[in-house]
């Protein structure tokens, strides 16, 4: 069971889908947040597809060479990006639209995660294809996933909305950075996300010394090219009796510049960054103006001028309403209207009391914008999914050293006879078959019964039985319950049936977790027991697609759950498909640490045979009549 207390430094991999070197508000977020959590004692790699050869060829050099000790490729105190593959650039539809296909970093992932230790994996932008999908797909560590774009993935959403589905069923936790972007994919693939959002870095974003009489108006030209073409013919209309000056920013070099007239020109500054940065340009001006029309928003660039205490003009699209608050923090104006945007920024500049009660909300918020609050935030969600994890009990070494004097035994965990309405094998010929083929300890699993265990227990010689039930809950599954005594009620919800198993003593074994061919509760509804379940089936010898098993396996392993197995068999023949082998044990408390170290053997055997045997036997047979 889990237990409470404060959780060690935990080891990190972030994952963004674009390339390292591109100007992409996601990957800002991934370095702060990456370094913020470093500074925490925490360990963090971001893993990137990248532009540079050098740095892909750096990166693969560096994972070879850690191949006998992969956790030396985290360092202590600050996060080292490893370039997982080439990145292919598509041709943008938008400025800043680039995606990056993993072409040559799947299996560089796929590697890598398979020998990485790491606690916990953050996805960004976790839709396909992207690297991002590829690490959420071969990740065996606890998964968070973070969504920021608050547009639609129209080839996640329509497309593949199924195959994307069962990816993002691995996440044990979900963010998204803008409530409309929450909205969106929630819409899409439901589940809970929190609403976390982006931050600024206080010291290089801050308010700084202003003109006393010319206001300053500072546009960033990071959004898509025609809000910078709207924001001059705004400024065309902008009255000359006003005492005004506008400096347009770019991040770009070689950014081409759009004419304009002498008159515009002789209060007009174009730089970029080599020349002025960005929070310099922000601390000195007055006024930010923000004008996409929604193709490629710069959120955290106005959230920056929020900081800095340049008061906002931005357009009416949503994530900019949510930036300012829904005009709270700053002035709006209809997408795409350049006489309003002109009016906007004419009572700003014409009324400096405004100006002043605008620019005292913005700096009131900066101590919830900084990026230690945002990583505060990010770590509880950590910390969250990671205290699900199952720790071993108080006395644990005590039940060991009695353990330690015991033989070794075969055991199922998973069976039924003919007191389930789908089995036609007596309670008589089940215990000789599991005699005859080595089982020393079963467990009788009648669907909604328990009458056939404690007929078995009655007639066991030599072979120990668990009486159990395999109980169906309302609407989440099936959920058995060993080491009970009292029949439990169908009907109930999962966390109800797993509380009477207990409330009797019992042990809580979820079987064939995630067949999706069985009635199996989806992830969400497994993340909300985790912690009371004792036992999780990984290996079910009916199960037909080896990948179910799998996904049960990885689920167990990184929630640190006892793992089972059982043959599931409804016929003899079915029996001795899968063993476990264990120490011997007395009552629940021995079983669960002894199969905590058991080790599970099985051998393969055809399911269209054994169903064929089960349709025959349950057809031909009577079965018994059950009170």
């Amino acid at each position: 069971m889990t237990g409470a207390g404060q959780q060690p430094p935990l080891r990190i991999a972030q994952v963004t889908p674009f390339p390292w070197e591109s100007r992409r508000e996601v990957n800002e977020y991934v370095e702060e947040l990456s370094d913020r959590l470093s500074a925490r004692g925490h360990r963090v790699l971001v893993l990137a597809p990248s532009a540079s050869r050098t740095l892909v060829r750096e990166s693969r050099r560096l994972i070879r060479s850690a191949a006998d000790r992969p956790e030396s490729l985290f360092r202590e105190g600050s996060a080292r990006v490893i370039a997982v593959g080439q990145s292919v650039p598509v041709p943008p539809a938008r400025r800043g639209g680039i995606v990056s296909l993993p072409l040559d970093g799947a299996r560089t992932i796929e590697q890598l995660l398979a020998r990485l230790p790491v606690d916990v994996l953050h996805v960004h932008e976790p839709f396909a294809p992207s690297a991002s999908a590829t690490a959420l797909r071969h990740s065996l560590a606890l998964n968070v996933g973070t969504f920021h774009s608050p547009t639609e993935r129209v080839l996640s959403t329509q497309v593949a909305r199924r195959f994307i589905e069962l990816f993002f069923g691995r996440l044990d936790a979900r963010t998204a950075t803008f409530d409309v972007t929450r909205g969106l994919v929630s819409s899409f693939f439901p589940g809970d996300y929190e609403l976390i959002g982006r931050g600024a870095d206080l010291d290089r974003y801050a308010p700084g010394r202003r003109a006393e009489d010319t206001v300053e108006i500072a546009f960033a030209a990071d959004e898509e090219r025609q809000s910078l073409r709207l924001f001059l013919r705004a400024l065309r209309r902008l009255p000359t009796d006003l005492d005004w000056r506008a400096t347009v920013w770019s991040p770009r070099s070689a950014e081409p510049l759009p004419r304009v007239s002498r008159a515009l020109r002789e209060r007009l500054m174009f730089v970029n960054e080599r020349v002025l940065g960005l929070g310099e340009l922000l601390g000195r001006a007055d006024i930010f103006c923000a004008a996409s029309s929604g193709l490629a928003p710069a959120s955290l660039t106005v959230l920056k001028a929020v900081a800095a205490g340049a008061v906002p003009v931005a357009s009416r699209i949503p994530v900019y309403e949510e930036t300012l608050r829904d005009g709270e923090d700053g002035l709006l104006f209809e997408p795409g209207d350049a006489e309003v945007l002109c009016a906007q920024l004419r009572r700003l500049v014409g009324d400096a009391q405004l100006r002043e009660s605008f620019r005292t909300r913005c700096l009131s918020r900066r101590p919830e914008l900084s990026w230690d609050h945002v990583a505060t935030r990010v770590e509880q969600v950590y910390a969250t999914v990671v205290g699900r994890r199952h720790r071993p009990p108080a006395n644990r070494e005590a039940i060991a050293r009695r353990l330690s004097r015991r033989g070794f035994i075969h055991c199922d965990l998973h069976m039924h006879t003919d007191h389930s309405p789908d089995c036609a094998t007596p309670v008589e010929v089940l215990l000789d078959t599991a005699k005859r083929r080595g089982l020393g300890a079963i467990a009788i699993t009648d669907h909604n019964e328990i009458s056939g265990a404690h007929e078995a227990r009655a007639q066991a010689n030599g072979i120990k039985v668990i009486v159990s039930e395999e109980v169906k809950t309302a609407h989440e599954g099936e959920v058995i319950g060993l080491f009970i005594d009292r029949k439990i009620p169908r009907g109930m919800s999962l966390k109800e049936t797993i509380d009477e198993i207990h409330a009797q003593g019992g042990l809580a074994y979820v079987p064939h977790p995630f067949d999706r061919l069985h009635a199996v509760p989806d992830y969400e509804h497994l993340l909300k027991v985790v912690e009371d379940i004792d036992v999780l089936e990984v290996f079910n010898a009916r199960v037909a697609v080896p990948g179910f098993n799998e996904e049960a396996r990885r689920f167990a392993a990184k929630y640190r759950v006892v793992a089972g197995a059982g043959s599931d068999s409804h016929v003899t023949q079915g029996l001795g498909t899968v063993k476990i082998r264990m120490r011997d044990f007395d009552g629940p408390e021995e079983f669960l640490e002894s199969l905590r170290d058991a080790d599970i053997l099985h051998k393969r055997k055809s399911l269209i045979y054994l169903q064929s045997l089960k349709f025959v036997q349950t057809k031909v047979r009577p079965r018994r009549r059950t009170a």
